[in-house]
């Protein structure tokens, strides 16, 4: 029989408050294979892992039992110190009598304790019959895969890259920097943000170790930590970027005019194109909805002026394959659509916007170059009112979460407009002002004090147009008011949402999204940047709304934890995995059917199942479909559930 230690937490007063744990140190001291428990305040600290260390050597023990809190917060610290007393890891385990025992028992202290007696016997049934396992071990591909190139993409980017790895940077549009090159200046600092951009930009394309593929898109992803197949489709751009020179004319030229969706529709683009002004890579597509000659065979003046002969109207779409160790997801964000909004009056009003568009017309680069004007005149407004949380913060109509950078960005709206009007009037409807940020809170306060921006505390009711004005009803509920503005323009402050394409993104790499359809980590405190699958991390606003330095510093934390896996060798992963006992499996194939992560493989001349080990992550779903009871995991087989029940009885 195993000698077995047993070693129960306090977790300062999370567990000791409830269960009364002298009662059971007494009860474990006697049960069948113990030969040493005690408990201790925190063994997760550093002499609480020396005391479990020391026990090894000196009782010889051949198996652990931590009486703690989730296996999720300290399995692998509890296992490390086993392994470094000389115990096979894997003969550890946790006994979880925090989060499933004291936390859901407080008010019932006897119970409690008789039941983190039971969850550590049966625990100890469980250990009995592990076995010794090691580590599995997997070839690494030492080159990253990001998908997205905003500020996020690329800076996860460059610092993988400047770590002496190669990077694969994938962007779906034409021209890499997300929503950031959309922007005229950044809080709170007003700094121009293709001054910040354009240059970080230029790094990216001029890193010999990044390669771009922009105007892509992922199509599959097969494979596990370290060894990804990636399958990317590039879309034609019926132009040879390896020839054309960039000079313009074919732009120039172009009869063919539709919105720019760069520019929100404020302004027209040509059906040949370049994304923006600053755009990099600096090379125009064609627009096959709209381009005359590949939609009825006409015009094709773009082909007759281009010198450089870079025009290419039967270039095809290509499938490229890849191989990555790593993969970071950077898809970024969308905004919630205002038209489903209808009480803010988008869409039937032509002078309310959302804050991108603002932004556009902000922007030297933009359709009025940096005057701010409305979109239906062209006029200056003279009173503009921007509206917050819309769509965020209300669990009806819109999201419940905040969008943490709508009144940052408010307060910067309001701001370059005073700057540029100084005589106009700015009204800011606002819920609550949340600027928790350095400098935040000061930026907040300056505009309230020198431009005298007008917070007014409520939500509005009803925007419509009268008489060329944009009429909005409000109260402000300081001073218990109705409010009543002729304004010449609305700009709304809409909630951040996942892309229109994360939930295929998250089902392409097998990895899980919240009820709003951000990417979820696997812990948010313990691994903020980790998915569910091994291998895969997450930078900036498809995990969650985030400004841009919290943007950039979780792109860095990204890019940290593929350069920690690239510093190995090979892959080292958990051996607690399904397997098959060959005797008894008949090739009935409900296990492959069930494997969400393509863990499982038919052998066709054997007639039995196989698992695939690089790909299984040990969640046992083969285990219930198998009828033969042929499917096992490795440390959690069948006996031992059976056994650990069997105690309880």
């Amino acid at each position: 029989m195993k000698r077995i230690g047993v070693f129960v937490c306090w977790c300062g007063s999370n567990i000791a408050e409830v269960i009364k744990l002298d009662e059971v140190l007494e009860a474990i001291r006697k049960y069948p294979g113990v030969v040493f428990a005690e408990y201790y305040k925190y063994f997760c600290s550093e002499p609480g892992q020396q005391i479990i260390k020391d026990a090894i050597k000196e009782h010889q023990l051949d198996a652990v039992v931590v009486s703690a809190c989730s296996p999720a917060m300290h399995q692998a610290t509890f296992r490390k110190a086993a392994a470094a007393a000389g115990l096979n890891q894997y003969q550890v385990e946790i006994a979880n009598i925090r989060e499933q025992c004291s936390w859901v028992h407080r008010m019932h202290k006897e119970e409690a304790t008789q039941k983190a007696i039971d969850i550590i016997s049966a625990t100890i049934e469980k250990v009995k019959q592990n076995e010794q396992l090691a580590p599995l071990t997997s070839p690494l591909v030492k080159r990253a895969l990001i998908i997205g190139a905003g500020i996020a993409g690329m800076q996860a980017a460059l610092d993988i890259a400047n770590s002496g790895y190669e990077v694969l940077l994938l962007e779906r549009e034409p021209s890499i920097g997300g929503h950031m090159a959309q922007l005229s200046e950044t809080f709170p600092t007003l700094d121009c943000s293709q001054c910040i951009l354009t240059p970080r930009m230029v790094e990216v394309a001029q890193n010999p170790r990044i390669k771009l593929i922009t105007y892509s898109e992922l199509e599959s992803v097969s494979g596990s930590i370290g060894n990804f197949t990636v399958t990317i489709r590039r879309k034609p751009a019926y132009v040879d970027w390896q020839k054309c020179t960039a000079c313009g004319a074919c732009i120039e030229k172009c009869p063919v005019k539709v919105p720019s969706e760069f520019n929100f529709g404020l302004e027209n683009r040509k059906a040949i194109y370049v994304l923006s002004p600053q755009a990099v890579p600096n090379k125009p597509v064609i627009d096959a909805e709209h381009c005359m000659y590949l939609t009825k065979q006409k015009c094709g003046v773009c082909a007759k002026i281009c010198e450089a002969k870079a025009i290419d109207y039967e270039q095809k779409e290509k499938i490229i394959e890849e191989k990555v160790g790593a993969i970071i997801v950077a898809t970024g964000y969308d905004l919630f659509p205002g038209e489903e909004l209808d009480l803010y009056g988008y869409g039937r009003c032509k002078n309310v916007v959302t804050g991108l568009e603002f932004e556009r017309i902000n922007s030297a680069s933009g359709p009025y170059q940096g005057q701010i004007k409305r979109p239906s005149d062209g006029k200056v407004p003279k009173e503009i009112v921007f509206i917050q949380c819309v769509g965020s913060r209300d669990p009806e109509g819109g999201k419940p979460y905040c969008s943490r950078v709508c009144c940052m960005y408010t307060a910067k709206h309001a701001t370059l407009y005073k700057k540029k009007n100084p005589d106009g009037q700015v009204y800011v409807f606002y819920m609550d002002i949340r600027s928790a940020g350095k400098g935040y809170e000061e930026f907040v306060q300056k505009g309230i004090e020198e431009d005298r921006t007008l917070y007014l505390r409520g939500r509005v009711s009803k925007v419509f147009e009268d008489d060329g004005s944009v009429v909005v009803w409000g109260v402000d509920t300081l001073s218990g008011k109705k409010i009543e503005i002729k304004a010449d323009m609305v700009v709304l402050a809409s909630a951040m949402i996942p892309r229109h394409d994360a939930k295929k993104i998250a089902k392409l790499l097998n990895i899980g999204s919240d009820e709003h359809g951000f990417f979820k980590e696997t812990h948010p405190k313990l691994k903020p940047v980790e998915s569910s699958t091994a291998g895969i991390f997450f930078a900036g606003c498809g995990q969650s709304p985030k400004d841009i330095p919290d943007t950039v510093a979780q792109a860095g934390c990204a890019a940290a934890k593929v350069n920690s896996l690239f510093s190995m060798n090979k892959v080292l992963s958990d051996p607690i995995i399904a397997c098959v006992n060959e005797e008894l499996c008949q090739g009935c194939q409900l296990c492959i059917s069930a494997c969400t992560y393509n863990a499982r493989e038919f052998d066709a001349r054997r007639n039995i199942a196989k698992v695939i080990e690089a790909l299984c992550q040990g969640c046992g779903a083969c285990v219930a479909v198998c009828p033969n009871k042929a499917a096992e995991v490795k440390n959690m087989t069948t006996g031992q559930i059976l056994h650990m029940l069997d105690q309880l009885q």
